[in-house]
């Protein structure tokens, strides 16, 4: 089990209650008055834990000018720990949601570059036409295990292919076969940059990106975020012309040394974003911007062929409970297709497969 890893800077340690440091530093005047009279320490937590206020208890306790002074100290001092905690400018319930992440949260790391090697077997058995991107995964997730890094991380990828040929299924299988959390962003759907980095606080519908919200919600510090069709992505301006486009919120996050220090529009604080894993997905990569190709490892996904397809009906009917005779058919039927089809209408045509022998019988 890794280390818990502290990714935002705040500091939860302070007390910074006017009230709470008042009473420590009463108690530290008593002390030591106390000790400068020459009596024993002992004596003095007896007579606090009896609550018997002595002649010399007293002739210790602060004067009320002592408790002016502290009180003005106190307040001084928990406004400097509240401006070092770097929680000031939040409210309760703000405060409430980060300090879940107070004792830092966990990674996941893969204990040796052989599970690295069943990990990649896994994902080849199930899905052979995403060979190039398993390798990718594969290599990376073997250097992690060599060098000793403090959470797995995969460098951002883009794949590019064609609908329906299992993208970002095969990202999403990966986390899972890992062992870390995923979060799908639909691009096409949600096509400003308020999904990946959230909004300022003040809106009607501000809330922080869906990668800080996987943080707050799994404790996890190195999930993989899969941005799905990347390609349909637009820029977004409001109405006083400022760009809201997820290209400008996903380049500071794909470059290490800004993810590392990564500001949040929403809390106001610095988040470690360097050990998520990117996997962006697009069906023509001549519409994804320059910028984002520049810092993506680009693998190509070909269309699939009947033989993958049948391969794929196969497996996954035989998961599905289908017959022997059924899979058998289908599959002969998809190798000899002329018409182009993918994975999708290959579930489909499962589900109805499955759902017609499933039904009751009529006689």
């Amino acid at each position: 089990m890794s280390a818990p890893l502290r990714i935002v800077a705040l500091r939860f340690d302070l007390e910074n209650s006017p009230q709470k440091i008042e009473q420590q530093l009463i108690s530290f005047l008593r002390d030591l008055r106390w000790k400068a009279r020459g009596l024993d320490p002992a004596d003095l937590q007896a007579a606090r834990e009896a609550d018997r206020w002595s002649e010399e208890l007293r002739a210790c306790s602060p004067s009320r000018h002592d408790g002016e002074k502290i009180c003005r100290r106190a307040k001084a001092l928990a406004d400097r720990r509240m401006r070092a905690s770097g929680l000031r400018h939040l409210d309760k319930d703000a405060q409430e949601k980060l300090r879940a992440l107070s004792d830092g949260v966990r990674v996941v790391q893969l204990p040796s570059a052989h599970r690295a090697d069943e990990i990649a077997a896994t994902l080849h058995d199930e899905m052979p036409w995403m060979a190039q991107a398993t390798t990718l995964a594969w290599h990376a997730m073997r250097e992690s295990v060599r060098s000793g890094a403090p959470a797995l991380h995969l460098p951002p990828m883009l794949l590019d292919g064609p609908p329906g040929v299992g993208k970002s299924y095969w990202a999403r299988r990966l986390a899972e076969l890992i062992g870390t959390p995923s979060e799908l962003i639909d691009a096409a759907n949600e096509p400003a940059g308020f999904a990946v980095t959230g909004s300022q606080r003040g809106w009607a519908t501000a809330q922080p990106g869906r990668p800080v919200e996987l943080f707050l919600r799994e404790h996890v510090g190195n999930p993989v975020m899969v941005i799905d069709e990347i390609d349909k992505v637009g820029d977004v301006r409001s109405n006083k012309g400022m760009s809201f486009a997820r290209t400008n919120a996903l380049l500071p996050l794909l470059e290490p040394l800004s993810a590392q220090a990564w500001s949040c529009p929403y809390f106001r604080v610095t988040f470690d974003m360097r050990w998520i894993s990117w996997i962006l997905t697009s069906n023509n990569r001549c519409n994804v911007p320059a910028p984002l190709l520049s810092r993506c490892r680009v693998v190509d996904i070909p269309a699939l062929s009947g033989a993958q397809l049948a391969y794929f009906a196969r497996r996954e009917g035989a998961a599905r409970g289908l017959s022997e005779d059924a899979i058998a058919t289908l599959a002969e039927m998809l190798e000899g297709s002329c018409q182009r089809l993918d994975l999708r209408a290959v579930i489909k045509l499962i589900d109805g497969l499955v759902a017609h022998e499933n039904s009751p019988r009529t006689h």
